[in-house]
């Protein structure tokens, strides 16, 4: 329906992207469309907008979503999940509001498995690989080893909080390999699971390959000959 507004752009020369965005199924509008045009200065943006605006209400009959739609800076604007970081380069980013709706999925689903370490990986591997074949195209690989390592850390909580005494947490941290010393000391620590699950102790317990092997992916898509670190 839209493909005249497609080509009306493409006859100004404009530059633009446009999508068919899901909404909620009990939403009036369950399918909307985005689109981003970008100009060279907010003037010349303010006068595009009013005429794409005139144009979708005037010829086509649509209506336009006025608290959603600006004239803006595009690293403050988002487009089906994404932004951009513009300095030094311009580059694709999962937007803020993306990534906060991840985090809260990831609670979601380690809340709904009880706390169970196993389930959980096997719950959050489904998702994650999901997400990461649709934000991989994001071209910051930094926020993706952001994420593993916050998910990392969220499971090794997980896992000390599981074990639940000093006891308990001692000897489930010489069974992975902590040396005497180092588990006696950790055992013994008064503060919470999200502080200790950053220890040298847990990452020695519970190491990265052990997540790999157990079946929970990284968000991080490595070329075969690629030198970056592994995320902690």
């Amino acid at each position: 329906m839209l493909d005249v507004l497609d080509k009306k752009l493409e006859r100004r020369s404009h530059r633009f992207v446009r999508g068919a965005c899901p909404r909620a199924a009990q939403s009036a509008d369950p399918w909307a469309d985005d689109c981003n045009i970008y100009v060279r200065s907010r003037r010349a943006g303010e006068r595009v907008m009013a005429s794409v605006e005139h144009f979708l209400t005037g010829r086509l009959k649509l209506r336009v979503n006025a608290a959603k739609s600006a004239v803006d800076q595009p690293e403050r604007r988002k487009f089906l999940g994404f932004s951009f970081k513009i300095r030094p380069v311009p580059k694709r980013r999962i937007a803020p509001a993306a990534l906060a709706r991840f985090k809260e999925r990831v609670r979601d689903l380690i809340r709904r498995t009880c706390g169970n370490s196993h389930s959980v990986i096997e719950s959050l591997a489904r998702y994650l690989i999901g997400w990461r074949g649709y934000f991989g195209f994001s071209e910051l690989p930094s926020e993706m080893r952001s994420l593993d390592k916050w998910i990392r850390r969220r499971v090794r909580a997980i896992a000390w909080k599981q074990w639940k005494r000093g006891r308990k947490r001692y000897q489930e941290l010489r069974r992975r390999g902590v040396d005497h010393d180092l588990a006696a000391r950790t055992a013994g620590s008064g503060h919470g699971p999200w502080r200790m699950a950053l220890t040298p102790a847990m990452h020695v317990a519970l190491p990265n390959a052990l997540f790999t092997a157990l079946g929970l992916p990284s968000l991080v898509v490595r070329a075969a000959s690629s030198n970056e670190p592994p995320c902690t």
